[in-house]
């Protein structure tokens, strides 16, 4: 564990500011989202970025499964056990370093004051040391998991052509401009058919987000239905590196170039640190 974490340190030396933190989110379960995080995570990589993944999706824990990997460790036992993050930190395949979710991570949304400031002290540890985090939240959004949501410096909505897909974005949506007005927020639109009928759902979701709620979404692009998916999850590795050739694998390379290079600029006075301190503080002070 030692030496693992030894060669993080010596891997991550090189970054210079803090990571972006990205909470990636849909309104429903099954639209592809952890899937997409790893492969969007995989394509930042080849770019040259350092990027962790963060698995937090309570319901679904699945990250370690779609790489393909057995975790030793996860997020519980860094918040239980208050055990340095470079030491739970594991990396998959192509270089993507992870920290897997694992049983009981409803309770990260449920920490006491010191598991609370261990957490925060070991975000600023890792923040310093990766140029992407990503936060693989769960479907859907809780009173609790929208303030980590809320708290990050971007927020990735990904959807599908399905109308309740939509439906249930435009949902999230309005929760993440409740709880967190000023949060910058990108659109992805998954699995569809052609370029027409993605340029067709990301337009009508930003319009809606621009007339209904006061609010500028992002529309980041669009990754295409492709059958290499299916088959690159039944052999449980990253479709990025189970057919680099494959339209999903090229668009989702695209989709990573768009996002490096036409980033949201972070306007926020505060860090993620500071905004999730700050609503979990409002929060201990309402219980």
């Amino acid at each position: 564990m030692h030496d693992q974490a030894e060669l993080l340190r010596q891997r991550l030396e090189s970054v210079t500011k803090p990571a972006k933190v990205c909470a990636v989110v849909s309104g429903k379960g099954g639209v592809g989202k952890s899937n997409l995080t790893i492969n969007l995570a995989l394509s930042l990589i080849k770019n040259g970025s350092k990027v962790l993944i963060m698995d937090l999706d309570i319901g679904m824990a699945n990250l370690d499964i779609l790489l393909g990997v057995h975790s030793r460790y996860n997020i519980v036992d860094l918040v239980e056990q208050r055990l340095p993050i470079l030491e739970l930190i594991e990396s998959g395949p192509g270089h993507v370093d992870y920290l897997a979710g694992g049983n009981g991570l409803n309770k990260l949304f449920e920490l006491s004051s010191p598991q609370f400031g261990h957490f925060c002290k070991q975000m600023e540890v890792v923040q310093d040391r990766y140029d992407h985090i990503f936060l693989d939240m769960g479907a859907g959004a809780s009173k609790d998991s929208l303030q980590f949501i809320a708290a990050a410096d971007e927020v990735m909505l990904v959807t599908t052509p399905e109308p309740t897909a939509i439906t249930d974005a435009y949902a999230m949506l309005k929760y993440i401009q409740q709880q967190g007005p000023s949060t910058d927020v990108s659109l992805i639109v998954n699995r569809v058919e052609s370029k027409r009928e993605g340029d067709d759902i990301g337009n009508r979701i930003v319009q809606a987000a621009r007339h209904f709620l006061q609010k500028e979404v992002r529309f980041l692009g669009m990754l295409p239905e492709d059958r290499t998916v299916f088959k690159a999850v039944k052999e449980q590795k990253p479709y990025r590196l189970y057919a680099p050739s494959s339209n999903v694998a090229k668009s989702v390379q695209k989709l990573a170039d768009t996002y490096r290079g036409g980033s949201i600029e972070n306007h926020k006075t505060e860090g993620f640190v500071q905004r999730l301190t700050r609503y979990f503080t409002r929060k201990q002070g309402a219980t």
